[in-house]
């Protein structure tokens, strides 16, 4: 089993940036696992972000988070982070870390999820 831990949520000013971070444990990381990230904002269905495999090849965005957020991940502390840059008031959501032994679904069908940060910006 793989437990991941999200971390780094918090309010901030639209423009600013935030670094989240997920810890996992439980089990090392294969380079072909593949670890992303997800959000939901109120009302709305959960929206996939970024995704890489462990090797650190395979990064992919979202159109909406593309040139401002980056995914990147340090083996040796088994943590991915998800650097957040030129955040703006939509980007407000609660932010979910994942991860599979394949691939990254962005329809969300992976094996293995965090509980969740909260991101807030302010206008």
């Amino acid at each position: 089993q793989v437990q991941l831990v999200e971390s780094g949520g918090g309010l901030v000013q639209a423009g600013g940036s935030l670094r989240l971070s997920c810890s996992a444990s439980g089990r090392t990381f294969s380079r072909t696992y593949a670890v992303g990230w997800f959000r939901q904002a109120p009302g709305k269905g959960r929206e996939f972000i970024a995704a890489m495999f462990w090797s650190g090849s395979g990064t992919i965005y979202a159109d909406s988070v593309e040139g401002r957020f980056t995914i990147s991940r340090d083996t040796s502390k088994n943590t991915v982070y998800l650097q957040m840059t030129s955040l703006k008031p939509e980007d407000a959501a609660v932010y979910y870390c994942a991860a599979d032994p394949v691939r990254i679904s962005r329809s969300g069908q992976n094996d293995y999820w965090g509980r969740g940060t909260q991101v807030t910006v302010s206008s």
